[in-house]
């Protein structure tokens, strides 16, 4: 009776979980770069129920299995391109990625699974900043600013890079703030008169774009921005000449949250909930006529 009560219960669980995550969904349908996510549940492992028949060492008889229950303990994203928003602000960007991979043809969801069932996901290209604590970070979010010292920032204050790896100044020769600018499709920053912008060292400047290779290996960190794990760094590096990429100024990515259909979950998760509440409410009952009742007899 008791491996019910806690099937049930793991049922909770599981769907308290799942409706975390679609809340977060919606709560960030206007977060520029967002990506859906979605809570997958597994079962826990079956056992196999048997039985001994006849005397001491004959062999069980199977009689079926038995699952203990569902628990939900990872959110996968779904990186599929969200729709482009025109705002007209030279400091606002979208990534627009389609990156591709020699002799793989990847779906709508950006996953490609091979005979043997094993899967590739479709690399995936994104702006680099500079947290606080000199750690790149990632993200989609292409609202930047210029700060006083002619720093491209994004709203959090975070320095955007530049392919040298070094934030990306925005001064003229005089010293002042660059405001009339253009961004190439690959990045790169021209003046009015379409030449190049060139850094203190006389080099041209652009924005770093990194190409992730696994983008389900991303860790949310908070305020639109993406970690790696330190044994993950090696799945990072610069979107390549040849990677189908570009840059589009005056735009921002919007989230890829489908807000029907995250309602439509979120109800279903709700109700999946009331159901397992329900089961652990008849157990409770039958626990209790069992202890008080049937007990007393």
């Amino acid at each position: 009776m008791l491996r019910g009560l806690y099937t049930a219960a793991a049922g909770m669980i599981s769907e308290q979980r799942r409706h975390d995550t679609i809340t977060n969904n919606i709560a960030n349908l206007n977060s520029p770069g967002f990506k859906q996510g979605n809570a997958l549940s597994r079962s826990f492992p079956e056992m196999l129920i048997s039985t001994i028949r006849g005397g001491q060492g004959a062999s069980p008889a199977p009689l079926g299995r038995m699952s203990l229950g569902v628990f939900s303990e990872e959110s996968i994203s779904v990186h599929t391109q969200g729709d482009l928003q025109e705002t007209q602000n030279p400091f606002d960007f979208a990534l627009v990625s389609n990156i591709q991979l020699p002799g793989i043809a990847f779906d709508a969801t950006g996953k490609y699974v091979n005979a043997e069932g094993e899967r590739t996901f479709q690399p995936q290209a994104l702006f680099t900043v500079l947290n606080p604590n000199g750690e790149q970070r990632y993200s989609l979010n292409g609202k930047f600013t210029v700060d006083a010292g002619g720093q491209l920032v994004n709203a959090n204050g975070e320095q955007v890079l530049g392919r040298d790896g070094q934030p990306l100044v925005l001064l003229d020769g005089a010293g002042q703030p660059i405001s009339n600018f253009k961004v190439t499709a690959k990045g790169e920053f021209m003046d009015s008169d379409g030449r190049p912008i060139l850094d203190a060292a006389g080099a041209p400047i652009g924005l770093m774009l990194s190409r992730a290779e696994n983008p389900n290996l991303l860790l949310r960190e908070g305020n639109g921005l993406l970690r790696i794990n330190p044994g993950d760094e090696a799945t990072i590096s610069q979107v390549a000449p040849g990677d189908q990429v570009e840059v589009r100024q005056g735009f921002i990515e919007r989230s890829n949250v489908d807000s029907a259909q995250s309602m439509v979950d979120m109800m279903s998760a709700l109700r999946a909930y009331e159901a397992n509440q329900k089961v652990i409410q008849s157990y409770d009952k039958s626990m209790d006529k069992a202890a008080n009742e049937v007990g007393r007899v």
